[in-house]
């Protein structure tokens, strides 16, 4: 996206004074914006935590019994990229227990859970999961199948149709929540629905990336990085608060960090989330109001808002 937005500037740029904005996705170096590269898997993290806060979600769903909130879920995640990696990531931030990871040549499981940030390392570096000590069990023979081990929430998050008429009469999720675009048929869906398995569809859970790409967008039309205007007024009315408390802060003291403005990337999260919640909010309330499965009632409101 930097080549198009460099080609574009290089043709346009004289004339146009928002030619950076043509395209997003950019190096932040080149009018990108700092968190777009977890934003997807961040959404879909955002969007999982504010459903489990929601008392009609988790009674309505399979989870009923298990209480509400991210923590203690068990989650399997397939495809282990962009938007894999980053959802199990702030899901076990959140104390999430991330049971499966699924690639497309290896798998691992463990129901004590994993450390996502070592798997990653371990990934990265061998290209397979195979040896990876902290699993209790590893494949790189048809490692698909361990998506059809038992979870709270399995986030499919690698191709289109991943879940299809083939598998998914053997899947034990709970909830199913869409990372990837399309990786549930229409078939698929019918099943898991007759079973009472909620599809969180993927025009709302993985809407994350795009998101950020609209804040990129607003970025480069307004010509400021988000914050730059407000971080260092924000620090000093923090310090006058304090000051007023009758504390005085050390110059050299650890604790003005926490003092300290929101950066770029806090503006990003912060927007993301807000957004995310509400978005969330809005389409499972009209769910439930209209007696419509997750994913008719995102099409039903996203067509009444556009009619």
């Amino acid at each position: 996206m930097t080549w198009i937005k460099d080609t574009y500037v290089s043709l346009y740029g004289e004339t146009n004074i928002n030619a950076e904005g043509c395209a997003t996705g950019k190096f932040v170096a080149q009018g990108g914006i700092e968190g777009r590269n977890e934003s997807t898997g961040l959404g879909v993290y955002y969007c999982i935590k504010q459903l489990l806060d929601m008392d009609s979600f988790v009674e309505k769903s399979l989870l009923k019994g298990k209480g509400k909130g991210v923590a203690g879920k068990t989650v399997i995640v397939q495809g282990f990229g962009a938007v894999g990696y980053w959802a199990a990531k702030f899901l076990h931030k959140d104390n999430a227990k991330i049971v499966g990871i699924v690639e497309y040549n290896s798998a691992i499981y463990n129901p004590d859970g994993i450390d996502v940030d070592a798997a990653k390392k371990y990934f990265t570096e061998r290209g397979t999961f195979v040896g990876f000590n902290q699993a209790k069990e590893v494949t790189s023979q048809d490692p698909i199948l361990f998506m059809h081990k038992e979870c709270d929430i399995l986030i499919p998050a690698a191709k289109e149709k991943a879940i299809n008429k083939d598998n998914v009469e053997l899947l034990k999720c709970k909830v199913l929540v869409e990372g990837a675009n399309g990786p549930t048929t229409y078939r698929a869906e019918e099943y898991l629905l007759s079973k009472g398995v909620i599809t969180v569809p993927d025009m709302l859970a993985n809407g994350g990336g795009v998101t950020c790409s609209y804040f990129e967008w607003l970025k480069n039309l307004d010509h400021v990085a988000p914050g730059r205007l407000t971080k260092k007024y924000a620090e000093k009315q923090n310090m006058k608060i304090l000051e007023a408390m009758g504390y005085t802060l050390p110059t050299d003291s650890p604790h003005k960090k926490g003092l300290a403005g929101a950066s770029e990337v806090d503006i990003v999260y912060s927007g993301l989330e807000n957004i995310m919640n509400e978005a969330t909010k809005v389409h499972w309330e009209y769910a439930i109001e209209n007696n419509l499965n997750f994913r008719d009632a995102c099409f039903g409101k996203a067509i009444r808002k556009i009619h």
